[in-house]
């Protein structure tokens, strides 16, 4: 999964709100960790250890560049190399859209980790509505591909990550939206470009 391209990036905005839930010195394992620069982050600043999960080799090739322990896995396989409860947190940021065994991944994610944090394009954004009703597809910062060569397999809002959750035993411990790094939540489902569930098994 392609987060960042630039090995010398540092996180987004976004990130940097995400990276806000994960507790200090924890065991952290990110999926579809893109360059690395979330993990890099989380190692820096907060004393987290832990791995990536990558299948792109140019990104696995940043990964290394930056320090970032990294192990090259196609995520569609699932996680059954981690034992139950391996890592404090699991991170699925802009990686559940991408996946054919999104439902699968999902449960794989609130196994391995005591908790799982998500992200997603919260497709329920206002001007995604709108784009729609104009009848097009919706191209935004967050979503920023014409509907022919987009990668993203899947688009949701969080009301079905809601009632995915139900429906797979997850409890939501926080949940809230996100608009260019600040948190929305009042009416987050319409008011936020992305999306975010902090989980953990029922």
């Amino acid at each position: 999964m392609t987060r960042l391209s630039d090995v010398n990036a540092q996180p987004s905005p976004d990130l940097l709100s995400i990276a806000r839930l994960v507790p200090h010195g924890a065991r952290v394992l990110d999926l579809g960790c893109g360059t690395g620069e979330m993990l890099a982050h989380l190692i820096r600043e907060r004393g987290c250890s832990g791995y990536g999960v990558e299948l792109n080799d140019a990104n696995v090739q940043a990964c290394v560049a930056r320090g970032v322990n990294v192990l090259q896995l196609n995520l569609e396989e699932g996680l059954a190399v981690f034992g139950d409860g391996s890592f404090d947190v699991v991170l699925q940021i802009d990686t559940l859209q991408h996946l054919r065994n999104a439902e699968v991944m999902l449960r794989e994610t609130a196994r391995v980790g005591r908790i799982g944090i998500v992200a997603f394009p919260n497709f329920g954004h206002w001007p995604n509505r709108l784009a729609v009703l104009r009848g097009r597809m919706p191209v935004t910062k967050v979503l920023p591909y014409q509907w022919y060569d987009t990668p993203n397999i899947r688009v949701g809002t969080m009301q079905d990550f809601e009632a995915l959750a139900v429906k797979n035993q997850l409890q939501i411990l926080d949940q809230f939206g996100l608009q260019d790094g600040r948190e929305i939540r009042f009416l987050p489902n319409a008011r936020a470009s992305r999306a975010v569930f902090k989980v953990q098994r029922a």
